[in-house]
């Protein structure tokens, strides 16, 4: 990991570890959830609210002041909000992403749930989606969230992750183990 992106984790852990708690002891976990989606949500579809969060061009003032309207336009709870200032005001909002996934982290671990990264060559089907995660819950004993992406370079298969575990069934995997047993005999 860089150093750079050690940083961010550290702050971003500190944060998201502050809020987690408190919801939690205000039994407000299902709203955190539901702000940390929305602000990621946010995040994924605004390469301006990207840049905004993580450019040094913006003075702080600029930075609290969109970060408040964002959070208000999202319905962000007080606390959230409050902590999205805060970042602004010390010149953190550049671990936000990072605070998102360690909220979501933290908060699957309370749940009981795992989070599974699934990569695939295409869009999977409803019925796709559900038998994977009955595989995989059978298999991780824990209930299964999945967050997919599509990699059109796999060919075909998927990649799934699940904590350190890897399973690799891309076409692009298997081509590339046949060329290297190919290198090996010839």
């Amino acid at each position: 990991m860089s150093e750079t992106a050690s940083i961010s984790a550290s702050i971003a852990a500190r944060y998201a570890q502050a809020l987690f708690d408190i919801s939690k002891e205000e039994g407000a976990l299902d709203a955190l959830e539901a702000d940390a989606g929305s602000l990621q949500a946010a995040l994924d579809e605004s390469p301006e609210l990207r840049d905004l969060i993580a450019s040094p061009v913006y003075s702080r003032d600029e930075q609290g002041a969109a970060i408040t309207a964002v959070a208000g336009k999202l319905g962000v709870g007080a606390m959230f909000a409050n902590t999205l200032a805060l970042m602004a005001s010390k010149r953190r909002l550049f671990a936000l992403p990072a605070l998102l996934s360690a909220l979501g982290d933290m908060i699957a671990a309370e749940k009981g749930e795992v989070t599974a990264e699934v990569a695939s060559a295409k869009p999977l089907t409803a019925k796709q989606e559900a038998k994977l995660v009955k595989t995989l819950q059978a298999r991780v004993g824990k209930d299964v969230k999945l967050n997919k992406t599509v990699d059109e370079s796999l060919i075909g298969g998927l990649v799934v992750k699940v904590g350190s575990k890897m399973i690799d069934s891309s076409i692009a995997s298997k081509l590339a183990n046949l060329q290297n047993a190919m290198k090996e005999v010839g």
